[in-house]
């Protein structure tokens, strides 16, 4: 059992949670955001506020305030109040903080009785069959110059295998940007094709659980031929794919070169939409539910029924084809 301290500082409060996140081997993303959530509250707050002294109206206050009053000023410059999105993760993060004081320390927590932040998915909308194969096509030529002095003209681009690879994979196992790039030439399997996504900070895979998904054919011949002629391919820990400098991607690179290969064709993509269209086909193509919910590493239904509704699948169906019970006729 544990005890309730004399004193518990916020700082020391945050500190503790963020080793607890980091021990259950969440992503680093994930940690990050923890973290800076809770460090923005404290610095507002104060730091060596007590924590039992924390009430309820306390936590209402700071979240009106960061949802009407507080606008940030973002990268680029410009003020931009908080999304709802941004407000729901701050409620969220409020809320495991909480609990974990709770459970460690035996505090009450104040969240109890605080609603949680409206916050409307935006409509999940896959890739057409057409748009994929225009952003293959789109990785052997570069943009069309047009030069004054002579005729137009375009060139080949240098990368056209790795790029084609690259999105023919992402399609193929609905990762995440975050586990895409984490990936190392030992993870993937070219006779069999499997592929294991690691979790916590080398790996990205959220949630603290690794998984296994899979490529076909096409890819692993794609990947054979892009690994050939690399001098590292026969380094396990070498990353699978090298951005146009050489380096591992991360999410940030490999976002930028989804999303300007769609502006070239006036598509809008990115690194998620290829998850997306990925568990629809699947469900489509006769995939089910509970495998396509380890495929993509989701610890409950939630997003995969979503998934379902727009594949226009029934899950009752679904069930029914796997229960043994029925099918055992038990």
């Amino acid at each position: 059992m544990n005890h309730r301290p004399q004193y518990l500082t916020v700082f020391q409060a945050i500190e503790g949670f963020i080793l607890h996140k980091n021990a259950q081997g969440l992503s680093q993303r994930t940690v990050s955001s923890y973290k800076d959530i809770l460090e923005h509250w404290a610095a507002r707050i104060g730091g060596e506020t007590q924590v039992p002294s924390i009430t309820s109206q306390d936590l209402k206050r700071y979240l009106v305030w960061k949802t009407t009053e507080y606008i940030p000023i973002r990268k680029n410059g410009k003020k931009h109040p908080l999304s709802p999105k941004t407000t729901r993760n701050i409620y969220v993060t409020f809320q495991s903080f909480f609990r974990w004081v709770g459970e460690e320390f035996e505090f009450h927590s104040p969240m109890k009785g605080i609603p949680v932040p409206k916050f409307v998915s935006p409509p999940v909308e896959p890739f057409t069959k057409d748009e994929v194969v225009s952003l293959i096509k789109a990785c052997v030529e570069k943009r069309e110059s047009r030069p004054s002095n002579r005729h137009a003209f375009t060139t080949r681009r240098p990368f056209t295998l790795r790029d084609q690879t690259v999105i023919k994979f992402l399609l193929d196992t609905g990762l995440r940007a975050s586990e895409f790039a984490s990936l190392r030439i030992s993870d993937v399997d070219l006779v069999t094709g499997r592929v294991i996504i690691r979790t916590g900070k080398e790996g990205g895979a959220k949630g603290g659980q690794g998984r296994i998904v899979f490529v076909g054919n096409e890819i692993r011949r794609s990947l054979w031929k892009y690994l050939k002629d690399r001098p590292d391919a026969h380094e396990p820990e070498a990353p699978l794919f090298l951005n146009n400098q050489q380096q591992p991607y991360c999410r940030n690179s490999l976002r930028l070169f989804i999303t300007k290969l769609g502006k070239r064709l006036g598509i809008k993509a990115h690194p998620h939409k290829f998850r997306h269209t990925f568990a629809i086909n699947y469900l489509r193509n006769g995939g089910d539910v509970f495998t396509l919910q380890d495929l993509l590493g989701h610890h409950s239904l939630e997003m995969v029924r979503h998934y379902a509704r727009l594949a226009e699948v029934d899950i009752a169906a679904a069930h029914k084809r796997a229960s043994p019970v029925d099918n055992w006729r038990l």
